[in-house]
């Protein structure tokens, strides 16, 4: 179906006294739009699209060490070679792919089990990914309970791009007032430098003082998996080509990871402080999905189904692309925008409207939503 000339979406803000807005962050509690909600996940409960998927992500879980195995013995194997690049690209397919095992299991999507769940998370995550699930814990909850808000979403709130005029306004320097007018140039190769950065917030995160459940566990899995790794590399390789081994592993990691997320919500509304929603428009409507072929569904571990993950994100990732046909339908018989679009064409959106807020945008609230209606182009229900 063609959404091109369906209205952008209007947000709304409630009182905060109201009941619409003091119920907006929990499903199913009375409110018209939460009662929607509930419908919608009656029938997806109904359609059997919640249960879980254990051949599927057994499969992945017994896939992981065996090719992490494989792997490494094709780096010991080659040697000293420049020939070694070509592998730390392989590397990072790799750790990203289990990556998005590990955010599978952190949702609660592979066992029912919290336990299971949370050790397999730990397992994937710290030990052969080398990100701390506490981290990812505390930073992704936050963004899935309030996508998009200002103030209430980490993923809005990076320390080298802007997305707000606050945010380009903190920048004073003049370097850094140069970097941010230039920004839409920059995203992409400073993508590059994303796994490092998950890296070090993983490291950060598991020595603050702040709670961290089974920080010991953590910290001992980040400690084989970042010094056995490093330790590794310097062993078969030599100084240099270790060095540019790690550059390419850890830069294509990082470039892949954040590709695969940045396209999801960035250039979409964003939502003020003050504002409130109900559960289902909240999600909806600040989500984007990556239409695409079942290849696409793989190289972007599910991402692609952004709408769908965040109204249900315990759904199985194989499950997702036939939710998303009555989701859609949904959406569409009570005139809620659900925006889908194509990869390039989301990451141009994406910078286009981040090159506005840097070159001085006064209204950012505005930017996504013309956006929404001159760039979006047809979207498929």
């Amino acid at each position: 179906m063609s959404h091109a000339d369906q209205a952008a979406p209007r947000l709304v803000a409630t009182h905060p006294k109201t009941p619409a807005a003091s119920g907006g962050g929990t499903p199913g509690n009375g409110t018209p739009g939460n009662s929607e909600y509930t419908e919608l996940a009656r029938d997806i409960r109904a359609s059997g699209l919640l249960r879980r998927r254990y051949g599927y992500y057994w499969t992945k879980l017994a896939a992981i060490p065996v090719l992490l195995g494989v792997f490494i013995a094709a780096f010991i194997l080659i040697g000293d070679s420049w020939w070694q690049l070509a592998l730390a690209a392989g590397f990072a397919v790799l750790f990203t792919q289990i990556a998005f095992v590990g955010h599978d299991a952190a949702h609660r999507q592979i066992f029912k089990s919290g336990k299971w769940n949370d050790w397999v998370s730990l397992v994937v995550g710290d030990l052969f990914t080398g990100m701390s699930y506490g981290w990812w814990q505390h930073k992704h909850t936050r963004h899935h309970a309030n996508p998009n808000k200002k103030g209430e979403d980490p993923d809005i709130d990076l320390p080298v791009i802007s997305f707000t005029p606050e945010q380009v306004a903190r920048r004073r320097n003049k370097v850094t007032a140069w970097l941010v007018a230039h920004q839409g140039v920059f995203f992409f190769p400073v993508l590059l430098l994303e796994g490092l950065s998950l890296h070090a917030a993983s490291v950060r995160r598991v020595f603050q003082r702040e709670h961290v459940d089974r920080r010991a566990v953590e910290i001992l899995f980040l400690g084989i998996r970042l010094g056995g790794w490093a330790t590794l590399v310097f062993l078969v390789l030599s100084p240099g080509i270790a060095a540019a081994f790690l550059a390419v592993q850890l830069g294509l990691f990082g470039f892949y990871m954040g590709a695969s997320f940045a396209p999801n919500h960035k250039g979409m509304p964003l939502v003020p402080h003050d504002v409130r929603l109900d559960f289902l428009r909240r999600q909806v409507l600040m989500s984007r999905n990556i239409r695409g072929s079942r290849l696409l569904d793989s190289a972007m571990g599910g991402l692609n189904y952004q709408v769908e993950h965040h109204l249900f994100p315990s759904m199985p990732r194989p499950h997702l692309r036939r939710a998303a046909v009555i989701i859609s339908a949904y959406c569409r018989q009570r005139d809620i925008p659900y925006t889908q679009t194509g990869l390039f064409e989301s990451y141009g959106i994406v910078l286009r409207y981040i090159n506005r807020v840097g070159l001085g945008e006064k209204d950012p609230f505005e930017c996504p939503l013309t956006a929404q209606r001159q760039s979006f182009g047809p979207h498929d229900g």
